[in-house]
């Protein structure tokens, strides 16, 4: 049975998680997609580059990441200075 509901956009997050921390901080980044959780001073800098740059990547395309494929995504994540 078909509903007059319109479907929800599609959706995605990405979660960063740095487990090379030492120095006793507690790191914790939210941004626009993206969760961000420990790591050192520079690990958790990089993943939230990378995050930033994805989105200004997605952005640009007019797309969310709801709406790219697993290897669009790693592809992006690649560019971006990530590792998938």
């Amino acid at each position: 049975m078909k509903t007059n509901h319109p479907e929800p956009p599609p959706s995605g997050a990405m979660l960063g998680l740095g487990l090379d921390n030492k120095d006793g901080h507690k790191r914790l980044t939210r941004g626009k997609n993206f969760l961000l959780v420990g790591g050192s001073e520079e690990t958790h800098e990089r993943m939230k580059e990378t995050a930033i740059r994805v989105n200004e990547k997605l952005d640009k395309k007019g797309k969310t990441l709801g709406e790219i494929s697993g290897e669009e995504f790693r592809d992006l994540l690649t560019e971006c200075g990530g590792n998938p």
